[in-house]
């Protein structure tokens, strides 16, 4: 039995990194849609254009970075600059006087995340030791998800402290922002990652070549997970429309982010026991499952269960991703692995959210859900069919 004592300090202070700055990010983007409904003035449209774009960019992002990082052989220091641009763009949501400026802030904060998600990845990988591989991604998560839902509980306190002031909330946020780009400066300490300098450059065709056909039956895989999944903002709304108080909005997340942060350990505990494949298949039923309460909910009850087993899909599946695309990629090209990965991920996520924003601007909220249902199932399919071919996936 694997004992999360044996997992290496460094992930444990990544873990913490984490924390610190999804708490921080948390307690801001749990209020940012009902914000921008209640204080700017924006549609279901303009939240899904806005957050489409933000969490693409993110994803999209991490291509350049995890390739970079494979060149130069170096992780920690665009791992920090990543952070760092994260935490800058914390004052920028306080100061928003219009949408636009909500889009400039989330998609510096995105680009942030971008850089750093890749080669943090990788980094994950280069500390674990591939026995326990699965843990460590896990583990690193629940980290991260504690700080998911703290954040949006500091965001309740601060919001009934300061009666609703949505940019005083918003300066909190700084701070555990800046405590995280400290905790990696001085709490990490890079491995020699076994890729030396100055070699040559990863992107080029014959990188394709290099990376099996078991990692791109994962990028496969991940492209139908994140089209069947919209953003989380709109979760929140659905709780607002059912007679959830904007100060308490944060709570929805905050019931996802407990479900998540219990589940997504012993997920990665798992992953290194069983089947891929059976995981996300598990994954995927819960998303059906979460969409469908969620587009029948009437009242708040009945959201709280759909967002928490919404909460339950992220903490089977998210570590799980990761655990595979480290598994099946070289390790001098992991970064660019996780890059392409998140590249391909990034696209179909500004498609889902900005189709989620338009079907609840046209049609209603239930159809929102209805579709990722759909959505859902045809990524089930995918999924048994792309399963099949690929002996990690099966594994």
């Amino acid at each position: 039995m694997i004992l999360s004592s044996s997992i290496p300090r460094g992930i444990w202070m990544l873990g913490l990194v984490s924390l610190f700055m999804d708490m921080s990010s948390e307690l801001i983007h749990s209020l940012l849609p009902v914000f921008m409904v209640s204080s700017l003035g924006a549609t279901a449209l303009a939240v899904g254009i806005v957050e489409g774009i933000a969490e693409s960019t993110a994803l999209i992002v991490k291509v350049f970075s995890g390739t970079i990082s494979d060149y130069i052989g170096k992780r920690k220091s665009l791992t920090v600059l990543g952070y760092t641009l994260g935490a800058v763009s914390k004052p920028l949501f306080a100061l928003a006087l219009s949408v636009n400026w909500v889009l400039a802030a989330r998609f510096m904060d995105r680009i942030g995340k971008g850089i750093r998600g890749a080669p943090r990845d990788a980094l994950v990988a280069d500390l674990a030791p591939p026995e326990i591989r699965g843990a460590a991604y896990g583990l690193r998560q629940t980290l991260d998800t504690v700080g998911a839902f703290v954040g949006p509980l500091l965001a309740v306190g601060l919001m009934l402290l300061w009666a609703g002031d949505f940019r005083t909330v918003f300066w909190f946020a700084v701070i555990p922002a800046i405590l995280a780009v400290l905790l990696l400066i001085f709490g990490v300490e890079e491995p020699n990652s076994g890729a030396p300098l100055g070699k040559p450059s990863p992107i080029r065709w014959k990188t394709f070549g290099e990376l099996s056909v078991a990692y791109w039956s994962v990028v496969v895989a991940g492209v139908v997970f994140t089209l069947a999944r919209f953003s989380e903002a709109f979760l929140i709304l659905r709780a607002q429309q059912q007679g959830l108080p904007d100060s308490f909005a944060p709570l929805v997340l905050v019931v996802m982010n407990v479900v998540y942060a219990l589940s997504a350990y012993p997920a990665g505990r798992l992953a290194d026991r069983m089947s891929h494949r059976t995981l996300l298949g598990v994954g995927l039923v819960a998303l059906i499952t979460a969409d469908l309460v969620l587009a029948r909910a009437q009242g708040l009850a009945a959201v709280g269960i759909g967002v928490a087993i919404w909460g339950l899909h992220m903490g089977l599946t998210q570590g799980l991703m990761a655990t595979m695309v480290a598994d099946t990629a070289p390790a001098s090209l992991r970064g660019t692995a996780f890059g392409f990965f998140n590249l391909a991920s990034g696209i179909a996520m500004l498609i889902a959210s900005v189709l989620a924003g338009l079907l609840w601007h046209k049609l209603g909220a239930p159809a929102t859900f209805y579709a990722g249902a759909a959505f859902s199932v045809l990524s089930f399919i995918l999924l048994v069919k792309v399963g099949r071919g690929s002996a990690q996936l099966g594994r």
